[in-house]
């Protein structure tokens, strides 16, 4: 897989576009159906040829992209957002350092693949696999990864599982962002070369 900087604009625009989802789920138990197949896809394309690919192409990712760059030129309107990124972004510190831990979510993300082929990747049972897949390794790292909403979808199982679900691709996008050489010194030094990325992408 390619390491460009091109490549790790379009894996936090995947994290940002999954995290929001988890945040308009967590508060309205609802969800936007296209942007979570995108990154529901993208947790089963473990061996994709590039960054692009792990979504399926940089367009599914405008409202990932859109979010990336508003936060870059105009700093977090949402802190809960860029809280929950800063957690996923640490989370993923600690996930790669457990080679345990990441051979098995691999191993089940392999054996999940037939049925979301078959169901498709955003299907409640599919869902439902990859909530539990979560709960069972990721979840288990702590400190955990808290998201806060409306008390009454965040006690409904399926709201749960989708949360979950998402989380998991949030994590992969991180971990994508890792291994294309993203830092957080890139927040630091390169936030207007980011942005201008994002701009030239007419997206």
């Amino acid at each position: 897989m390619s390491n460009s900087f091109d490549d790790r604009v379009l894996a936090l625009a995947g994290l940002l576009q999954a995290l929001t989802q988890v945040r308009r789920i967590a508060d309205t138990g609802q969800s936007e159906n296209q942007q979570v197949q995108v990154m529901l896809d993208s947790v089963f394309r473990i061996d994709a040829s590039s960054a692009e690919a792990v979504y399926g192409d940089a367009s599914q990712l405008r409202g990932g992209l859109r979010q990336l760059h508003d936060y870059l030129a105009n700093g977090s309107k949402d802190e809960a957002l860029g809280k929950l990124a800063l957690a996923v972004l640490q989370l993923e510190r600690r996930f790669i350092r457990s080679d345990a831990m990441a051979s098995k979510v691999q191993a089940d993300l392999r054996r999940l693949t037939g049925e979301a082929s078959t169901l498709g990747s955003a299907h409640p049972d599919v869902i439902a696999d990859l909530g539990r897949l979560y709960a069972d390794t990721i979840s288990t790292l702590r400190p955990r990864v808290m998201v806060q909403g409306n008390p009454h979808y965040l006690g409904q199982a399926g709201v749960v599982s989708e949360i979950r679900a998402l989380l998991l691709a949030a994590l992969r996008s991180a971990v994508l962002w890792r291994q294309m050489g993203g830092s957080l010194w890139d927040f630091v030094f390169r936030r207007r070369e980011m942005a201008a990325a994002i701009r030239a992408r007419a997206l």
